[in-house]
C-alpha cells in the first residue's frame, strides 16, 4: 500500500481509472481509498474526482460501488433520436453505434449523454442497448407549437426529434395564445408514462411565419444571442477610433497599399494581406489580422462571453456574433480607410514556396480598399471595366495571384487533398422566404485568401512549436482503418482504387480526387471519403492535422468570430513579452487550455448543427410549392428504410422510403451503401442517378418525400488512371510550416482551408 493521500492536487486520476479497469468487479469507495492509501483527509476529494468521473461518464456507479462502463457491458454516448423515435448511441470510442428501440429510451432526449446497456448483439452486426441513466442533457429548453383546450395546455416540439408533448400547468402559460410558437423550459423530464413538465418562457410568433425560423433554430440549439449588460456595458468603453497612445510602439504598415478581400455580404473583416517581391527574388507575404487582444483583456466581461460561446454562428441573412458589434463590426473589423490595430505575420517564400523566414509585429494598418472575392476574380480574369477602377491595385492582386499558385503548386506536390465540393448558398427575401437555392460562387480570389491563411496559421503553429508555448492546436487524427476498408469496396465497384494500405496517407486521397476529377461519380466518391474522416478538433497535445497533411497546424487568423484565435494571439504576444499584455497570466492559462479547448470544439459542432439545421429547413419550405414536379439528383446515402437523394439543381435533399418501391422487396446491403429488390435484381446504390418526382413536404417536421420516376441513369465506365508526373525535386531543408494540404473533414472545408468563405 502506498503512502497516504491527504490533498486534491496529489490524487492521480489515471491511476483511479487504471485501477477500476483492472478490478476484477465494481469496486466501493472504501475499498478504492484502501487500495490507493488514501487517508482520511483525502476522502472528500477522492470522493469529489469519482464524482466527477461519474459525471463525464469515463465510469459508472451501481449502487456504492463504482466501475469502468467497457467491463460492466455498458456504453456510454451520444444520443441520436430518428423522428420515428428509435435511436442510435454514437459511442465515445466512435466505435459500432447502439440501437435504442423506442420503449428503451428511459425518457432520454436527442443530443443527450447518456449510459446503455448492451442486451442484444445480432449476427447481422447491430447491437442493440437500453438507456439506464441520462448523464447530461443536451437542451434545457425546447421550442414548439403551443396547444390548448379548456384548462389543458401542452407544447409539441418542432423537432420530432425531441420525443412526446410537454405538459404546461395553469400559471406556466404566460400568455401562449393557441397555435403560436414558444420557447419552453423544461422543469421535469420524462419518465415512464409520465410526460416531461415545463413552462413557457419566450412567444416566438405565430406557426408558418418564416421571418421567425431563425429565431426558431436559434433556440433549439441554444445559441447564447444576447449579450449581458456588464458585456455591453464594457463594450460600450470600448474606444471606436484607434488613438494615437494605441499606436505607440507598433509598426507602422499604413503607407502600403494593404486590402481586405471577403465575400459580398461579409460585415466583420479579420484578415487583410499584401504581397510584395523582394531582391533576392523571393516573396514577401504580410497577413495582418485584426487585434482583438489588444482590446478583449483575459478575464473580462467581455472575454467570458466570447469563451464560453466559442464561435460566431452564420445563418444566411443573420450572425450570432461571439463578440458585441461595436467591436466585431466596429473597431477590431479591418474597415477601408481607417486606422486599424493588427497582429501581424511576415513571411519570406521563395520561388519554391518554403518558407525562408519569418516575423511577428504588433501593427497598425490604413486599408485601402475592401475588395471582393467577385471584383478581384474580375480583375484578374481581365475585366477592363472592374480593372479600371482599381488601376493602382491590379498589379497588387496579379502578385498575390502568382504567390498563390506557388502556395498551391508546394501543397499539391505534397500530396494535398483538396476537396473542393460544390456549395448552397440560399438566398433569403426581406420575409426570411427562400427565393432560390443556387451554387456559391468560387474563384481564383477564394483561393488566395485560402493559400494565404493557410500559410499564416501553419507559421505560427510551428513557431509556438518551436518555443516550446502552451497552446491550442487545430488536429485531425487519420482515418479509422475499418471505414478505410469500407471505402475501398465500395470504390472498388466503381472501378478505382486507393493506395497505402491500411493507414493510407493524404497523398494517396490526392491521387484518388485527381482520378475522379470531372467525372459524374466525383461528388459521391468525394462525399463518402470525407465520411471516413473524423473531424478536426482543438487540442492543447499537437498529433498533427491528418486532412492538412501538416505536423503542426491552428487557427490565428479569425479572432473576430473563434475564440482559439483570440486565445492564440495572446500566447504569441506574451512569448514575446509584449508590454501591453503584461496583466496576462500566460502561465494560468497554460492550465486551462484543454478545458478551452474541449469546450471550442463542441460549441463548433453545436454551430455546424445549427446552420446546417437552418438551411436544411429553408430548402424544405422552398420545395413547399414543387409537388408533383420531376428532377435529376444522385444518391447520397442509403439505410434500410430507404435512400437520400440530392437535386442537381438546388443541393436540395429528401427521401425516397423504400416502401415506396412498390415494384419489389428491397434487401439492404449496407458494406455496398445499396438497396437490392431480391426478385428484379433491381439495385440503388449510393452514387446513382435517379430521376424523383416530389412526393411530400412537410414543412412542420422539415423532411421531404421524393418518389422514384426513373432509375439508376447508367453512368460511362471510368476512365484509367492516368500516367502521373511530378516534376523533379530538389533536397529541401525542414521547413517551419511543416507540411500542408488541404482540409478533409467536411465543416473544415471552410473551416481550415478555406477561412474567408
Amino acid at each position: 500500500m502506498t503512502t497516504g493521500v491527504s490533498s486534491a492536487q496529489a490524487l492521480d486520476q489515471g491511476a483511479l481509472v487504471s485501477f477500476l479497469r483492472e478490478s476484477p468487479r465494481p469496486v466501493s469507495h472504501r475499498r478504492i481509498a484502501e487500495q490507493l492509501g488514501i487517508d482520511e483527509a483525502g476522502q472528500a476529494a477522492l470522493k469529489d474526482l469519482l464524482e466527477s468521473l461519474v459525471a463525464e461518464g469515463t465510469i459508472v456507479r451501481t449502487g456504492q460501488r463504482y466501475g469502468c462502463p467497457e467491463r460492466m457491458n455498458l456504453v456510454v454516448g451520444r444520443l441520436s433520436v430518428h423522428p420515428d423515435g428509435f435511436g442510435f448511441i454514437v459511442t465515445d470510442d466512435e466505435r459500432k453505434d447502439v440501437y435504442v428501440a423506442a420503449g428503451n429510451m428511459a425518457g432520454a432526449m436527442h443530443g443527450d449523454r447518456v449510459v446503455a446497456r448492451i442486451e442484444h448483439r445480432r449476427r447481422s452486426g447491430r447491437v442493440e442497448g437500453r438507456i439506464i441513466r441520462v448523464l447530461q442533457r443536451a437542451r434545457r429548453r425546447i421550442v414548439g407549437r403551443f396547444e390548448k383546450q379548456g384548462e389543458v395546455a401542452w407544447v409539441t416540439p418542432l423537432d420530432a426529434r425531441l420525443g412526446g408533448d410537454v405538459q404546461i400547468p395553469p400559471g406556466a402559460q404566460e400568455g401562449a395564445g393557441d397555435g403560436e410558437i414558444v420557447t419552453v423550459e423544461i422543469v421535469r423530464h420524462a419518465e415512464g408514462r409520465r410526460a416531461a413538465e415545463g413552462r413557457v418562457c419566450e412567444v416566438l410568433g405565430r406557426a408558418g411565419d418564416p421571418s421567425i425560423d431563425v429565431e426558431i433554430v436559434i433556440r433549439e440549439f441554444d445559441l447564447p444571442h444576447e449579450f449581458p449588460a456588464a458585456v455591453l456595458e464594457e463594450a460600450g468603453r470600448v474606444p471606436t477610433t484607434v488613438r494615437p497612445r494605441d499606436i505607440e510602439g507598433r509598426t507602422d504598415f499604413r503607407e502600403l497599399p494593404i486590402v481586405t478581400i471577403d465575400g459580398e455580404n461579409a460585415q466583420d473583416f479579420d484578415d487583410a494581406v499584401y504581397v510584395e517581391v523582394l531582391p533576392n527574388g523571393n516573396y514577401r507575404l504580410q497577413v495582418h489580422i485584426a487585434d482583438v487582444s489588444y482590446y478583449v483583456a483575459g478575464g473580462s466581461a467581455i472575454d467570458e462571453e466570447a469563451r464560453r460561446r466559442a464561435t460566431s454562428v452564420y445563418f444566411p441573412g443573420r450572425v450570432v456574433p461571439m463578440l458585441p458589434e461595436s467591436l466585431s463590426n466596429g473597431i477590431c473589423s479591418l474597415r477601408p480607410e481607417v486606422d486599424r490595430l493588427v497582429h501581424s505575420v511576415l513571411i519570406e517564400i521563395d520561388r519554391d514556396g518554403r518558407t525562408a523566414n519569418y516575423e511577428f509585429h504588433d501593427g497598425v494598418i490604413h486599408s485601402a480598399a475592401r475588395m471582393t472575392y467577385r471584383q478581384v476574380a474580375a480583375i484578374l480574369e481581365g475585366d477592363e471595366q472592374v480593372a479600371a477602377r482599381y488601376a493602382e491595385h491590379r498589379r497588387h492582386f496579379e502578385r498575390m495571384r502568382d504567390l498563390a499558385q506557388v502556395l498551391a503548386e508546394y501543397r499539391r506536390e505534397r500530396g494535398s487533398i483538396d476537396f473542393d465540393l460544390p456549395e448552397p448558398e440560399i438566398l433569403i427575401n426581406l420575409r426570411g422566404e427562400t427565393e432560390d437555392v443556387v451554387r456559391a460562387e468560387r474563384n481564383i480570389a477564394h483561393r488566395i485568401i485560402e493559400e494565404f491563411m493557410i500559410r499564416a496559421n501553419e507559421v505560427v503553429a510551428g513557431h509556438l512549436t518551436w518555443e516550446a508555448v502552451p497552446a491550442l492546436y487545430r488536429v485531425h487524427e487519420g482515418p479509422d482503418p475499418e471505414k478505410i476498408e469500407r471505402f475501398r469496396e465500395f470504390i472498388s465497384g466503381l472501378g478505382y482504387s486507393l493506395g497505402g494500405g491500411r493507414h493510407p496517407r493524404p497523398r494517396h486521397f490526392m491521387e484518388l480526387l485527381e482520378r475522379i476529377a470531372g467525372r459524374p461519380e466525383e461528388r459521391v466518391v468525394t462525399t463518402l471519403m470525407l465520411r471516413t474522416m473524423k473531424q478536426a478538433r482543438y487540442q492543447v497535445d499537437n498529433e498533427g492535422h491528418f486532412g492538412l497533411a501538416s505536423e503542426r497546424y491552428t487557427h490565428f487568423t479569425s479572432p473576430i468570430r473563434r475564440y482559439p484565435d483570440l486565445v492564440i494571439h495572446r500566447l504569441l504576444k506574451a512569448d514575446r513579452n509584449s508590454e501591453r499584455v503584461a496583466a496576462f497570466d500566460r502561465e494560468a492559462l497554460a492550465g486551462e487550455l484543454a478545458e478551452i479547448a474541449a469546450n471550442c470544439s463542441r460549441r463548433e459542432r453545436v454551430a455546424e448543427e445549427a446552420e446546417r439545421e437552418y438551411c436544411n429547413w429553408k430548402k424544405v419550405q422552398f420545395m413547399a410549392d414543387k409537388l408533383g414536379d420531376v428532377f435529376e439528383g444522385h444518391i447520397t446515402g442509403v439505410r434500410a428504410f430507404g435512400f437520400f437523394v440530392e437535386l442537381e439543381p438546388f443541393f436540395v435533399e429528401g427521401l425516397v422510403p423504400v416502401s415506396s418501391l412498390g415494384d419489389d422487396y428491397y434487401r439492404y446491403e449496407e458494406a455496398k451503401h445499396a438497396l437490392r429488390g431480391e426478385s428484379t435484381g433491381r439495385v440503388f446504390r449510393l452514387g446513382d442517378r435517379v430521376r424523383v418526382q416530389v412526393a411530400k413536404v412537410d414543412v412542420e417536421r422539415r423532411r421531404i418525400d421524393f418518389a422514384v420516376a426513373e432509375g439508376p441513369i447508367e453512368l460511362p465506365a471510368p476512365p484509367p488512371p492516368p500516367r502521373r508526373s511530378r516534376r523533379g525535386r530538389r533536397g529541401r531543408r525542414p521547413d517551419v510550416t511543416a507540411e500542408v494540404a488541404a482540409p478533409a473533414d467536411a465543416a473544415a472545408v471552410q473551416a481550415d482551408a478555406g477561412e474567408a468563405t
